[in-house]
Parts: C-alpha cells; structure tokens; sequence
C-alpha cells in the first residue's frame, strides 16, 4: 500500500473511494475525529452500566426490540449449569449472533473492488462518532482494508432496509474469525485469511454488531462504481456519435451554441458543446452535398490507376438536368446538380441531430445521481443515532435515538432513474450502427459496410444484430426494484427499498452499455473508411485535371450531342474543380485520434474475416478507457 487517503467522517469523495476501490489506495483514521469515536463509545458504556435500556444494546433487533436482555442467560439457572453456554456476556452474544445469523447472502461474490468499496464506506460512516464503536473495533475494520483481506460477500440478500444487514453481515463476520475471505488470490476461511495477514479476530461490544451491519454500504458501492464507469462512457458515447457523424458527412446545425441557449438543460448544453468540439477540424461535417460520391461496387473497369485498382468501391453520382431543376433554382445556385451520398436536406436523423437532447438527458439522469451519492458518502446510516453531546437530555432516548437513516430509498430512486436512462443511451448508440448499415439510410455508404463484389460477405451485418440483443436486455433489466417493497422481518421493517438490487443491477448495466458503444466505434471506424477513400478517390481524379475521367462515374450522364451535353460538361468541370480545390477529406481531430486507436488494434476490414477476436478487443479498449477526448 503505497498511497493512502484520510478518512474523517465528513470529506470522503467519489473520486477517494474509487481509488480505494479500483487502484488500491489504503486508508488513515483522522486522530481528531477517533476522539469523538471515543466519546461515543464511552457514553454507550456508561449508559450500559446504569443499566438504562437501549434499542439494540440491552433489547433485541427488530421484531424482537420489545425483548430486554436479563442480567444472565435463563438456561444458567439449570442443575449443573447450561450445556449450550456461549462465551462472554449476553450483551456481547447479541451483537456476535447478529452478525453471525444474518450473513446469509446467496450468488456469485461481489468483485473485490465492490467489497473494498463497502468497507471504505463502513469506516467513514463510523468516524462520525454517532455509533458508539470503539477505537479498536474500528481499527480492526480498517487493518482489514489495508491488508487486502477481502471478505466474500454474495451478491443477493440486502433488502435495502434496515441497511444492507445481510451483505454487511459477511463483511464484519471475517472480523470474527467467521465466514470466508479472498487473501493474495485465494479463497479462504476468515479465521485463516485473518492468520495469514497477521491479524486477529475481535468481539464485539455494545451495538457493535449493528454499527457493522446497519447502513446502505453495498447499495452505494455498487452505486459509485456504477456512476464512475458511467462517467467514462458518457464521454464514450458522445465519441461514437461524432465519428459517426462524421462517418455520415453530417450536419452541424443542431449543435450550436445559440440552439441550446433557447433549452438551456445542463446536459444537453454540455453534450453539444462536448461534440463540437471532438468534430473540430473535421473536413466531412457539413461538406456540400455535390462533393459526396455514393458507393458503387467495384468491377474491374472502374479505375485506371494501380493505387485505386486497390480499393474496395466504386464510385458514382446522378446529375440533374436543368428541366428537373423547377422550384430548386436556388438551391442549385448554391449546390452543383449532382446527386451523391448525401441526401439533399438539411437535417439529419434523429438519431444524429437530438444526439444533445438524449445524450444530454443521460448526462443529467447521472448528475442527479451523483448529488445523493455525493450526501450519502459521508452520512450516518446505522441505527441507533448516539448523541453524547445532547447534555440537556432528560431521557436516555434524547441521546440514542431511533431513526430510519438506514433506509436506502434516497438511493434506490436516484439509480431508477440511471437504469432507466442507460438503455436510452444504448438504443441511441445502436440506432446509429444500424443507420451505418442500412444502405437505404446510409447515405451514400455500402450496404453493411463490405464491397461484396463476389456477393459472398456479410461484412458488419451481424454487429448490429448484437448490439440489438443487448439493448433489448437492457430494456427488459431497466423496470425500477424501488417500486416494489417486500416487507421483512415479521413486518417490522414494513416498508424496504430494494436499493440494493437497484445499483447492483445499474453495475451490471453498465457493461452492457460499454458493449454497445464499442460495436458502434467498431461500426463507425469502418463506415468512415469509407467515406475518407471514397472522397479522397474523387478527389485524386478531379486533381489530374481529367473532368472526363470523373464524368464517368456520372451514371446518368448525356450521349455527346444531345440537347444538355454541353450544360453537364460545364457543370462537371465545376465538380472536378471544387474536388480538386479540397484537401484531405477527414474527421476531428478527437475522432481521428480515436480512430487511429483503434486502427492501431483492428484493420480495415476490406473482405469478411473472423470478427469475433475483433469485437472482444473493440470491448476491452473501451472497458480499459483508452478513448479519452
């Protein structure tokens, strides 16, 4: 443990708990604030000894608060004593057989940076000093984290009220020397993971085993997690859509400033000011229309040139006659009459052009996440509240005090609306793969994406069908958990929140949406390809100067002689002399390094090859974040 971050109760950061989390950063206890951990507990002592009765300290828990705790165990008045007598006191059995009888999670185990999350979590809520733990108890807790002795905590169980009692039960029973915990790699007993990182199990105090237990730990583990991934691939998915834009030679219209101004929502400003600026320097976007070839399959007889004998296409373009040309007069003023790739209209699909609205949506869905996350990092969660400090207080339930702060549902509602909210972003995503494909909307671009002269390849038509499966998963997974309570503990705990199932399902969640973004960079990188070559090849022809070379690639061109011949000659050397003008045909500059990434990994895909080592590697370098713009 090289790097370490200070926990106090009061300053821990989404950004703190990721690194614990993700990069391995041990953690220090704030000495100031182990004071008012003290105080608390000393009080709690103090309390106990007077014998004053306290909500799961001298009662039991739940359904059982209405059960005080006698001096010594009824089976010890037995002749020849009890049989069945456990060490230490019945104050201490209680808080043992809390944590003891409530780990009972089932499924797979949490991954270690989830379980290295919730002890994070556990420890900063305790250093509030409102639980009444002791030092050494929670320095235990914290040995735990350092030591990298990871407790196994099954996935389902937590209710999302009284806490995540169940999840947190597995967590502090290795404290115990109990349950099971991942130390160097392997699966263990907690009493043997314990041994080999030099540690030693504790007992517990007074209300120890419920400041461990009682709180929304594994809800906002999972919830952080799943919003720090989600970070990441909102700027991802802004990344797909502009190398898709660009793919399309698309309008940039709806992206302005002055547009936003009027629907000033902070995401969607964002969004749109984010894509201008990946889609700077591009020479595709907004490009006129009469400069766009459409594809045409490749034949022997459609280049002259080594270099282009080489490509994968052809080209070709539709020219207007003049007697076609009533009630466009103007556009055609403006545009030369040729007809390409590009549709002649001055928007695109909504895929495309509401890119900001949807996107932007998502991005507000997320910050309205990150504002309960962001509260709950550093609030007290267990249950009961201990106020020391309340010296005015005439009874002792002025000073330890029941409350619901346990319950999740703050939680649960925020990764509602995140889970409903990323397959809107994974179906936007795969609305444009499928645009890319699709040769009636493609503008101009070979139907999906393969030259196919010997009509034997599929090319990317099967990408599409993939991320169509997962978007439809993430639509079905996206019904909310929170509204649906299941009440618990003989109807104690009558109403629950299921926050817990809600953000581990958004965690879950978020890796299909990874998945999808990547099939649409995949996707994207080769449909601009296309259109970069199919450009730059117009171009090389109309930079010899030869205007009836590229007269050739006009499909519907007049016979020499005929009425409009001299008109189309006119106007296909403006063409070549407006191609020739141009450089370089290519993207921003941010989708170009993007692209160029992925090209470092993956080739061009002139004829069908074996793609699934491809879709892997496209999900690992979206996974690993090496798309950054």
């Amino acid at each position: 443990m090289n790097q370490s971050i200070l926990l106090d109760g009061n300053s821990l950061s989404r950004q703190q708990l990721v690194a614990v989390a993700r990069q391995g950063y041990g953690v220090r206890l704030d000495p100031e604030q182990l004071k008012r951990v003290q105080r608390a507990a000393d009080f709690l002592a103090d309390k106990v000894s007077c014998g004053e009765p306290t909500y799961g300290v001298t009662t039991g828990f739940g359904s059982n608060a209405d059960k005080l705790l006698g001096a010594y165990r009824l089976r010890d008045e037995l002749p020849g004593g009890n049989p069945h007598k456990p060490e230490g006191t019945l104050l201490e059995e209680l808080q043992h057989n809390l944590i003891t009888t409530h780990a009972v999670c089932v499924g797979k185990p949490f991954a270690a940076e989830v379980v290295r999350a919730m002890l994070v979590i556990r420890i900063n809520t305790l250093m509030r000093g409102h639980s009444g733990i002791r030092i050494a108890t929670l320095e235990a807790l914290t040995a735990l984290l350092n030591q990298d002795v990871i407790p196994v905590v099954p996935e389902k169980g937590s209710v999302g009220a009284s806490g995540d009692l169940a999840p947190l039960s597995h967590l502090a029973i290795v404290l115990l020397g109990g349950g099971e915990a991942f130390y160097q790699g392997e699966r263990l007993p907690g009493a043997e993971a314990l041994k080999r990182a030099g540690l030693q199990p504790i007992r517990l105090s007074f209300k120890e085993g419920l400041a461990l237990n009682n709180g929304t730990a594994q809800m906002l583990a999972t919830a952080v997690l799943a919003l720090d991934t989600l970070e990441y691939l909102l700027d991802t998915a802004d990344l797909a859509a502009s190398m898709t834009l660009d793919a399309f030679a698309g309008r940039s219209g709806a992206l302005r400033p002055e547009v936003h101004a009027l629907r000033p929502h902070p995401g969607q400003v964002q969004v749109a000011s984010h894509v201008r600026g990946l889609l700077s320097k591009s020479t595709l976007v907004d490009i006129p229309y009469h400069l766009v070839p459409r594809f045409k399959q490749w034949s022997t007889e459609a280049w002259d040139t080594p270099e282009d004998q080489a490509l994968s296409f052809d080209i070709s373009w539709d020219w207007v006659p003049a007697n076609q040309r009533h009630g466009r007069e103007a556009f055609y003023q403006r545009f030369l009459p040729f007809k390409g790739g590009k549709k002649h209209q001055p928007q695109d699909a909504y895929c495309l052009r509401c890119m900001p609205q949807v996107h932007g949506a998502v991005r507000d869905a997320w910050a309205q996440a990150c504002r309960v996350i962001d509260v709950e990092l550093n609030a007290v969660t267990d249950n009961p509240l201990i106020f020391p400090d309340n010296t005015d207080a005439t009874h002792i339930e002025e000073q330890v005090i029941s409350a619901g702060h346990f319950h999740g549902m703050p939680l649960a509602l925020a990764m509602s609306y995140v889970k409903a909210a990323i397959p809107v972003l994974a179906s936007i995503s795969e609305r444009r793969l499928n645009k890319l494909v699709d040769p009636a909307t493609n503008d101009g671009l070979p139907a999906f994406l393969t030259g196919n002269e010997d009509g034997t390849d599929s090319g990317f038509m099967i990408v599409q069908y993939t991320a169509a499966a997962l978007v439809n998963d993430l639509a079905t997974r996206a019904h909310p958990a929170s509204v649906y309570s299941v009440p618990t503990s003989a109807n104690a705990e009558d109403h629950v929140s299921m926050g817990a199932n809600e953000a581990r399902h958004v965690l879950e969640m978020v890796e299909d949406l990874s998945h999808v973004l990547a099939l649409e960079l995949y996707t994207a990188a080769q449909a601009l390809d296309y259109r970069q070559e199919m450009l730059n090849a117009a171009r090389r022809l109309a930079a010899r100067g030869d205007w009836q070379a590229l007269a050739s690639k006009v499909v519907n061109a007049p016979r020499e002689g005929s009425a409009h011949y001299a008109q189309f000659v006119e106007e296909v050397k403006q063409l070549t002399a407006a191609l020739a003008e141009v450089g370089d045909f290519h993207a921003g500059e941010a989708v170009r390094k993007a692209y160029e990434t992925l090209r470092g990994r993956i080739g061009f895909m002139h004829r069908d090859r074996a793609m699934d080592g491809e879709v892997r590697t496209v999900c690992e370098l979206v996974q690993q974040r090496v798309f950054t713009a």
